[in-house]
């Protein structure tokens, strides 16, 4: 694609980036079919190539973003499905990233959008704020329906929709800990504890860690540690997201340089996706471009890390799970082959459902601050998975998980959960 820019504003790093990533696209079109506003919506400016155009328009003209920008900056999920499909290699993610920037920056949103995006923000990065919000979530839950219909109040009856009836008591897998390997220890990894996911599902961290013992891995959560950043970073508060991983990137620092790592473990495909890009977050922070490659580098999806462990080959559970590869692991970090060898080598029949490139319409807060689009393709997404009648539905991701699970009346558990299971571990309480 042709641009503009002139040599002043070239000679900003960013705005260099940005135009060379624009240049790549050719408007072929591929995109368009495996992004999922546009093939749910139609609108052209809701596709990859669409949004491209409006973003080089933008930072070309060196202007605020308007209304009509930000609506379809907005309506992207980050599931970078394009990214996976565009014969150019045009890196979208770090343009979409730099948009949402620029966009949060430079436009002022409506005063309640603003209350909600930042009340969201606040809760969900902290699993104690988080679980509090769960916990009050009950008393406006009769009112989620009416709520969606308001258009000013709709995110929060979304969700409120999407919050668990029932909270876990208590979340043990936090702060400064270490779990001990069964026997001789083969390595010593550090696990991210999460925001989100220690509140609501902590049999998933809990299943990761008793997993990993079992396999001769000692298990740290490093003091210090956070949250990652990514919900800010999707959400364009570049600031507040560069200063909560710089917060992790020391802890991790801390351990890596004192007893020493093998690898930094993650649940959470969504932030392990933000996570292995630290390093070109702060390529250009001189206190802190060598740390956060050093955590890029080390940083393993659970699955990723549990294939390099030449698991034995276990018999058959006469159970059939349907695989829900999220985007952020199947886009973001190209992590589609692992999951499904290592449950097939657990003893599961495993079957993908079609559409499988799709995004489930979870996206961190997507399904909340637009649900319109998410409902329709948590719908979609249900269906293909339904239509496949699995015992279980299996995901690497806690968004999916909770997106799906909303939905399906069909037990949805993360991956990790299932192999620990087959190995030895606690069978998951979903299945019991």
């Amino acid at each position: 694609m042709q641009t503009n820019f002139t040599p002043a504003q070239l000679a900003n790093p960013k705005t260099a980036e940005a135009e060379g990533i624009i240049r790549k696209c050719v408007h072929c079109g591929f995109c368009t079919a495996t992004c999922p506003t546009y093939v749910t919506l139609g609108n052209e400016l809701d596709s990859p190539r669409g949004r491209i155009y409006l973003i080089k328009e933008m930072l070309e003209n060196d202007r605020p973003a308007d209304a009509r920008t930000a609506l379809h900056v907005d309506r992207c999920l980050s599931c970078l499905a394009c990214t996976t499909t565009c014969p150019s290699g045009v890196d979208y993610m770090h343009l979409i990233d730099q948009a949402r920037v620029h966009v949060e920056k430079t436009y002022k949103r409506p005063p309640l959008v603003r209350m909600q995006r930042a009340a969201l923000a606040y809760f969900m990065t902290s699993p104690k704020r988080f679980r509090l919000a769960m916990t009050l979530a009950g008393l406006g839950r009769p009112f989620a329906g009416i709520m969606k219909r308001i258009p000013a109040l709709k995110a929060f009856g979304a969700m409120l929709e999407l919050a668990p009836r029932n909270l876990p008591a208590g979340f043990r897998y936090t702060g400064s800990v270490a779990f001990a390997a069964k026997g001789a220890a083969r390595s010593r990894v550090a696990i991210l504890g999460g925001c989100v996911q220690p509140a609501i599902d902590p049999a998933i961290n809990e299943a990761a860690v008793e997993l990993l013992n079992n396999l001769n891995v000692d298990v740290v959560l490093p003091k210090g540690e956070g949250c990652c950043g990514s919900l800010r970073h999707h959400m364009g508060h570049e600031d507040a997201a560069h200063a909560s991983a710089r917060k992790t990137i020391d802890a991790w620092i801390s351990e890596m340089d004192g007893e020493g790592l093998d690898a930094i473990i993650i649940t959470a495909s969504g932030c392990g996706s933000t996570i292995k890009d630290y390093g070109h977050m702060f390529k250009a922070d001189p206190a802190y471009a060598e740390k956060a490659r050093r955590v890029s580098a080390l940083a393993r999806d659970v699955m990723e890390y549990l294939d390099s462990l030449d698991l034995p080959e276990q018999p058959s559970r006469g159970m059939t799970v349907a695989y829900h590869s999220s985007c952020s692991l199947q886009h973001g970090q190209r992590i589609t082959l692992q999951p499904k060898a290592l449950l097939r080598r657990a003893g599961f029949a495993v079957k993908e459902p079609v559409e499988g490139h799709l995004c489930c319409g979870s996206a961190g807060t997507y399904n909340m601050l637009q649900s319109d689009i998410a409902d329709q393709l948590k719908a979609r997404k249900v269906k293909n998975l339904k239509a496949l009648k699995p015992d279980v539905i299996a995901a690497g991701n806690l968004g999916c998980i909770t997106q799906i699970g909303s939905a399906a009346d069909i037990p949805v558990l993360h991956t990790v959960e299932l192999m620990n299971w087959a190995y030895g571990g606690k069978k998951p309480a979903a299945l019991k």
